[in-house]
């Protein structure tokens, strides 16, 4: 009933606004716009098409320099190191802000669309600290001081004999809650031995997911580097947790006619070794940037009814900001939630891997205590 609720106030909205404006749009007087165009063009500046798509996606995707808002033409920015190494040239080292936002070119190199190649067309290898690497090293160095600070806390003694303070007071929840909720039900015994991981796991996504939120910032985790990058190295801790009852049924599944066995042989290799680092590298990223578009589209709508009529983007922007402030509460919450299925996850991949070493670990429990006649 509420998601009926929300469309039809949605439609009931999106319906107003076309029913006052569009009038407004077609009563423009052709002969007046036909001699705004015939001024412009003789005065040589051609009136730029509005790109929505355009503009959404050079706000998601990587960049040489740190983007915040344009004025005229005053960019504000914070131009980034830029490394390169070309076969003819050798390396080269300069900031982003040489290239005047793509308007000039240096040393025989140019960007277009946020990509350096060389002018005469020869090979580039770019090693550039782009926005992406330089925020993900910001974050990665706060939550080494922020864990780093916390530990030393508690090896003095505060939180353990006396309340915990600051920081500890919103960190500790969350350290027991994937312990008790994430580690101890998916690997059993074993959750301490990799609790440190999947703690590093939550806490790295987590931190780059708020990051992605400040306005100018770098959608890290909408990047599928990253992700690729987090899930080929939590597919490397599964398959290091595997055993020979995994791959004996992995392999060669008991109970299965050997013509099932040809099919399923295949489909259960691609499951261990494809379909599960998939399932982590494409949530993370779809989900990541599927909320950053859906912010950025609600604010080019303002701009959208703007390049129609002044009128009606003036009208629509209570309405547009609204519901861009609407979705980043919730992607505020996707934040902890993609963090969290991303760690429960590859938690509940690593408790499948020695599955059966756990169950014949729980069978050698019980003959020891008498359960099951030795």
């Amino acid at each position: 009933m509420a998601a009926q609720r929300i469309k039809s106030i949605l439609v009931a909205v999106f319906s107003f606004f076309l029913l006052v404006f569009s009038p407004i749009v077609q009563a423009q007087d052709p002969a007046h716009e036909a001699g705004h165009e015939n001024a412009t063009a003789a005065h040589g500046a051609e009136e730029e098409k509005l790109d929505p798509a355009k503009i959404i996606m050079d706000h998601i995707k990587d960049a040489h320099e740190f983007h915040f808002f344009t004025v005229g033409d005053f960019h504000a920015t914070i131009p980034l190191p830029v490394i390169l190494y070309s076969p003819t040239k050798g390396w080269s080292m300069f900031s982003a802000s040489r290239f005047e936002h793509g308007h000039a070119t240096y040393n025989g190199y140019k960007i277009t669309d946020g990509d350096i190649s060389a002018e005469d067309g020869s090979k580039v290898y770019d090693f550039s600290l782009t926005k992406n690497v330089v925020q993900m090293f910001i974050a990665l160095t706060l939550l080494v001081l922020l864990m780093t600070g916390i530990a030393r806390k508690y090896k003095n003694g505060l939180g353990v004999t006396t309340a915990p303070t600051g920081w500890q007071n919103a960190i500790e929840p969350v350290i027991t809650f994937v312990r008790d909720d994430v580690a101890k039900p998916n690997l059993g015994q074993k959750w301490q031995k990799y609790l440190p991981y999947l703690l590093t796991v939550f806490f790295f996504i987590l931190i780059n997911n708020i990051f992605g939120l400040i306005p100018g910032s770098a959608n890290v985790t909408g990047n599928t580097a990253f992700t690729a990058v987090m899930g080929i190295i939590s597919a490397i801790v599964i398959l290091a947790s595997t055993n020979g009852h995994f791959w004996k049924h992995i392999l060669w599944p008991p109970g299965v006619p050997f013509l099932v066995k040809l099919i399923l042989i295949p489909v259960e290799l691609a499951g261990v070794l494809i379909i599960k680092p998939a399932a982590l590298i494409i949530r993370l990223f779809a989900n990541m940037v599927a909320g950053h578009i859906i912010i950025l589209s609600f604010i080019s709508l303002i701009f959208i009814f703007g390049a129609m009529n002044k009128g009606a983007g003036w009208g629509f922007s209570p309405v547009s900001i609204l519901f861009t402030v609407f979705i980043y509460f919730i992607e505020i919450l996707v934040a902890f939630i993609q963090a969290f299925i991303f760690t429960n996850l590859t938690a509940v991949f690593i408790g499948q891997a020695f599955e059966g070493e756990h169950e014949h670990e729980h069978h050698d429990d019980e003959k020891h205590h008498g359960a099951i006649p030795a």
